[in-house]
């Protein structure tokens, strides 16, 4: 085979797999069918120390950022010959900057590499050995959880820092060795056995059981002794094997075993490298193991503290979910909660007490509690936002709340709501447009007390129904890369193309934000809906809310009002309800303070009807005027009674109605 040419390889750095072109192939010395697409792969030609220098060198690459690596190694090929090759890769990344793919070329090294053949094999052969244990080592620094661990081990270079074509990782857990890692192309034939007990029957087990190290270089003859072992042995085709328990802190944590093919031999070197590498392992095990029982203890904590069942809502759905950070072991501050309040009405409320610690977390509990004590008492949501912040001011603490608070009534959608420095709530609407009301915020809980400025302005909104109420904390909407308003804009986005039912809804924007933004704080999410009011197939019913600052919404409402009576085959009366829809909203929004609530719906009769109502919030009835022929206005309930087969007002809580009717024509 020539040693002259050029090749090129492809190394896909998610999955592990190389691919050689055939000169690449000629160059080391192998034959298509031999080499098994893995850099570990490369083991019958290259030392496993050789591919410990590869590897390392793609490792640095990437840990500093650069494009470009290159790297010199050696090459036995079949007729013993040693030769010295030079790669020269470089990493492609996504559109997110994550390495996926290293791309390069293999030629064989001239006179540039002399000075590096010269070396002292021993010596390289330490230096293998130290960028070895240095990379495993620098990847398993990063590892938090046990998860973390896992990832490093089972990703696509953890083989390559252990030189094994195969790796298990088991933790004990009681009597049992649970499997939980199987990394290798044949080590899923080994899934029959992820539970078993910490015995004899089975080498890891029994290494974890004596805290021995054990090297087995003739696999299938360890099979007469483990037979439990040896049907896997003979699938897998493994010739060795090293099983090592992992002991931390004078216990046995669990066991870590690697195996190879081809390898007939472990030298004193070899038996040192792996079990070093066994106690790196078994101390970031350790590590990982103390922060996950930590953190599940926190979440556990956290839990507690969050109401575990949500009262019942007539015509209304609610969803709430709470997402604890990714980063960190402490409980934060973050809450929310459904109260449910007396005339079957509920208080919604999403708050954050400033830190993140077991402080903040206790805090949050007190002032959740004083927050449902207050709204109970039947309080307006400005007065139990008033006594929280005082509450808060009297706790032996320098905490502050930030906290939006809202009492819905199922039976008319008003909401109405207040907040303490805390983020605007979002609404969308049942045309798929979502605004961001202002409600006009106070400052937030305790420090409002300390300053003398306990009053927080009340906000009405009016939810009609398949309408969506969505509050949060900042963890789901801020990044350390974008500003509030930008954060609060991709909400709105995301919400927008949400699906409909809360639960759903829910998971939606988890998914699609606190993970886009790596869950490096805590979420307190809660979707409030109410129900759809479609009517039924044969008096079908539609609702709209028009804002009084939409200069599009008129128009929107008219063009669905005409779809809809057009898909309902009422057709014939769109131009007579267009215009009285029009006149009448007009008239909402001019003369009153609010939008305004339009509803459509057909009565069957007989005779058949269509009825519109628009609803507002003024008490003031309308009256209906005889403008003079130059006058510019005040011809709006002339034209509706003209057109209407009927029409009257009619009073509404804090507003009123306007209704007006209009008879189908037969046929």
């Amino acid at each position: 085979m020539s040693l002259t040419g050029t090749g090129s390889f492809d190394w896909d750095l998610e999955s592990g797999e190389v691919s050689l072109d055939a000169a690449a192939l000629a160059l080391l010395d192998f034959d298509p069918a031999e080499f098994g697409g893995t850099v570990s792969g490369l083991q019958p030609r290259v030392s496993s120390e050789e591919i410990v220098r590869i590897t390392f060198a793609v490792t640095e690459a990437i840990t500093s950022g650069a494009d470009c690596y290159g790297v010199y190694f050696r090459v036995r090929r079949r007729d013993g010959a040693l030769h010295l090759d030079h790669a020269r890769g470089r990493i492609l990344r996504d559109k997110d900057g994550r390495p996926v793919r290293a791309v390069g070329v293999i030629r064989p090294a001239s006179g540039d590499g002399e000075e590096l053949a010269a070396v002292d094999p021993r010596e390289e052969r330490r230096q293998g050995i130290a960028l070895m244990v240095q990379g495993t080592t620098d990847a398993l620094s990063r590892a938090v959880t046990v998860d973390d661990v896992v990832a490093v081990l089972s990703g696509a270079s953890g083989l390559d820092r252990f030189a094994a074509d195969g790796l298990v990782l088991g933790l004990v857990e009681g009597d049992q060795l649970k499997l939980i890692a199987l990394v290798g192309q044949t080590m899923q034939a080994l899934d029959e056995l992820k539970l078993h007990k910490v015995d004899a029957s089975l080498p890891l087990a029994q290494a974890v059981t004596d805290r021995q190290p054990r090297f087995m270089t003739t696999l299938p003859a360890v099979a007469r002794t483990f037979t439990r072992l040896g049907p896997y042995i003979e699938e897998m085709k493994l010739d060795s094997a090293a099983f090592m328990p992992l002991v931390a802190q004078d216990r046995a944590i669990g066991g870590l075993a690697l195996f190879y093919r081809g390898r007939k031999e472990f030298t004193d070197a070899d038996r040192n490298l792996c079990i070093g590498l066994s106690g790196i392992v078994a101390q970031s095990l350790q590590r990982a193991m103390l922060f996950d029982e930590e953190r599940d203890l926190a979440k556990s904590l956290q839990a507690t503290m969050l109401p575990r069942d949500l009262p019942e809502v007539t015509d209304a759905e609610v969803a709430v979910r709470y997402h604890a950070a990714w980063g960190g072991r402490d409980v934060g501050g973050d809450f929310y909660d459904v109260i449910a309040l007396p005339r079957g009405r509920i208080g919604v409320v999403v708050g954050d007490v400033q830190g993140h610690d077991t402080h903040a977390a206790a805090i949050m509990g007190q002032l959740r509690i004083a927050l449902r004590a207050f709204a109970g008492e039947g309080h307006s949501p400005a007065t139990v936002l008033s006594r929280a912040s005082r509450f808060l001011a009297e706790l032996d603490t320098d905490r502050f709340a930030t906290c939006t608070y809202g009492q819905f009534d199922p039976a008319t959608g008003i909401v109405r709501a207040v907040r303490a420095g805390h983020l605007p709530p979002l609404v969308r609407h049942v045309d798929g447009q979502v605004g961001v009301p202002r409600v006009r915020g106070g400052l937030p809980l305790g420090l409002a007390t300390e300053f003398g400025m306990e009053d927080y302005p009340e906000v009405r909104l009016d939810l009609v129904p398949g309408e969506t109420l969505v509050l949060c904390t900042d963890g789901l909407v801020e990044d350390s890369a974008l500003d509030l308003d930008t954060g609060i804009e991709n909400l709105a986005e995301v919400l927008r193309a949400g699906p409909e039912p809360a639960e759903e809804l829910a998971d939606h924007l988890s998914r699609a934000l606190w993970k886009r933004w790596g869950g490096s704080d805590d979420v307190a999410l809660l979707v409030l809906r109410r129900r759809p009011d479609p009517g039924t197939p044969q008096e079908p019913r539609i609702h709209r809310y028009v804002h009084q600052a939409d200069p599009e919404g008129l128009a929107d409402t008219r063009a669905a009002l005409r779809e809809h009576l057009a898909s309902w085959g009422l057709g014939a009366v769109a131009d007579d309800v267009e215009m009285a829809a029009g006149e009448l909203l007009v008239n909402a929004l001019v003369h009153t303070e609010g939008g305004a609530i339009l509803t459509l719906e057909v009565l069957s009769g007989p005779p058949c009807r269509v009825r519109l109502w628009v609803k507002d919030r003024s008490s003031t009835r309308p009256r209906r005027r005889s403008p003079g022929e130059t006058a510019t206005s005040g011809r709006g309930l002339l034209m509706v009674e003209a057109i209407a087969s009927g029409w009257g007002i009619e009073p509404r809580g804090e507003g009123k109605a306007v209704w007006c009717d209009f008879v189908v024509p037969d046929g």
